[in-house]
């Protein structure tokens, strides 16, 4: 039988618009097919919030121990790529500029259907900093302390990384007691009479929440 208390995340009061958001999702390897499907359903939720699949980064470590120390890469690369990036933004205004005013004389005297065409933008993968981190992991309860220890490591540890750098971290681990358990929060339950709930689904949620939210926070809005 299905576990009942599993429920998904009820839709935020605000619909939010991801379509201008950059999302990183680094997820553990170990419990490969449970954290395949978490991962399958956080993507779909950010699409369909209209984050963009090329705006969506996708990293993986060994295990769950290992998601804090990637996010705060993570997050630290992504700062580091948006600050390479702007000089040659920078670089391709100012030549465009120039080709503005060395083409003034010629353009004056040209007639409306004569101009130029006028240059096109390509739209790519951005390269902004992340507005939110999903880390996805999963822990099943073993026959030691290891999972105790895990738990409570990982968990401080995404925590204190959000605080740090200002950046949204969505805690996307699961700690469950048996596999059953880890199956429904998946999605992919065992059990006749339901599969349970995709708990990406909730993450991919609350990422575009977050990162909506943060950004008017930042700039004094609430």
């Amino acid at each position: 039988m299905s576990d009942p208390t599993i429920k998904g995340l009820p839709p935020p009061p605000t619909k939010y618009d991801g379509s201008d958001f950059r999302i990183a999702i680094v997820h553990a390897r170990w419990n490969d097919s449970i954290i395949k499907a978490l991962l399958e359903g956080t993507i779909n939720k950010l699409k369909e919030q209209g984050v963009k699949q090329e705006n969506i980064v996708v990293k993986s470590v060994p295990g769950s121990y290992e998601l804090p120390f990637a996010t705060k890469q993570l997050i630290e690369a992504g700062k580091i790529q948006s600050a390479n990036a702007a000089p040659s933004m920078i670089a391709s205004s100012t030549t465009n500029l120039l080709s503005l005013i060395d083409n003034t004389t010629t353009t004056s005297s040209q007639s409306q259907s004569e101009k130029p065409a006028t240059a096109t933008t390509t739209n790519g993968p951005s390269t902004k900093p992340f507005d939110a981190i999903i880390s996805i992991g999963c822990l099943i309860k073993g026959s030691t302390m290891h999972f105790e220890y895990i738990c409570d490591a990982v968990t401080h540890g995404l925590m204190k990384i959000q605080l740090e750098t200002g950046t949204p971290v969505i805690f996307g681990v699961l700690t469950a007691l048996t596999d059953d358990q880890a199956l429904e929060r998946a999605g992919i339950g065992r059990g006749e009479k339901g599969k349970g709930h995709n708990h990406g689904e909730d993450w991919g949620l609350a990422a575009v929440e977050l990162a909506a939210q943060n950004r008017d926070w930042a700039k004094g809005v609430l």
